[in-house]
């Protein structure tokens, strides 16, 4: 799952940084899904907001993401050091998949087909919660397989898992 090591690099970010990020974030779409039941509009505009933040993560990684911000300002200072860390490009790479998900929601909501934005809100809904509670990251297989059909090879984050 994770690498425990004694100082991260500069490719690695704390494991709490993403639990804490994906807690936020199962709030904000369990928010769309709800608010989805009686205005689908509504519910397009909170996942937009969702998909401003997951581009912020995808393009910027982590520690620039906004609820990464929000960690590292007023929650880290407040904890022990960290002793597990987690790779920056898988993290980035899961906020990618997070986008494509909001993305496929908005259209749902906005354009009329409830049932694909809550499914699709649904998933990602599930993705944050199972990264959340119990720190397994769904997307690291699909970031594994998206190397090897790149050419590159198996990263080291998903050797082994």
């Amino acid at each position: 799952m994770s690498t425990t090591a004694t100082a991260p690099t500069t490719n690695e970010v704390d494991v709490r940084v993403p639990r804490f990020t994906a807690s936020v974030t199962m709030t904000v779409l369990a928010a769309a899904l709800v608010v989805s039941t009686f205005n689908t509009r509504a519910a397009a505009v909170i996942l937009a907001a969702q998909g401003v933040v997951f581009a912020i993560g995808a393009s910027a990684g982590p520690l620039r993401h906004p609820y990464g911000r929000i960690f590292s300002t007023f929650i880290a200072p407040r904890l022990s050091p960290p002793v597990k860390f987690e790779p920056v490009p898988l993290l980035r790479f899961s906020q990618g998949i997070g986008l494509i998900f909001a993305i496929l929601g908005i259209v749902g909501f906005w354009f009329g087909m409830p049932t694909v934005g809550q499914v699709a809100t649904g998933i990602a809904t599930f993705a944050a919660f199972i990264r959340s509670v119990f720190g397994i990251c769904l997307s690291r297989r699909l970031f594994g397989l998206t190397h090897r059909l790149m050419g590159k090879g198996t990263p080291p984050c998903c050797q082994g898992k």
